[in-house]
């Protein structure tokens, strides 16, 4: 189970209950959620859904305890035009 609570405008606590539970904060700049979300969606959303695409290729544990969003096309590549397509 995945659990988004937002802290302030840009920043979420993320809680993944999968096995070991597992806690991290996401921050996701203004521009970056608009560049992949076109306001369509609830920054929560796009962080909820940013984690099942994670939870897809590496277990909870392997991810980052605290991380902006845009680094995960650092890591895999076709994050935003999937997460894109998650969306809509």
């Amino acid at each position: 189970m995945i659990t988004v609570q937002k802290i302030n405008s840009n920043t979420f606590k993320v809680t993944v209950e999968q096995g070991t539970t597992t806690t991290h904060t996401v921050t996701v700049e203004p521009s970056f959620y608009e560049k992949l979300t076109d306001k369509c969606v609830k920054p929560e959303e796009l962080v909820k859904q940013s984690f099942v695409f994670l939870l897809e290729r590496e277990s909870n544990t392997s991810i980052l305890r605290s991380f902006d969003l845009s680094v995960i096309s650092q890591y895999f590549p076709e994050y935003e035009e999937t997460i894109r397509g998650m969306l809509k």
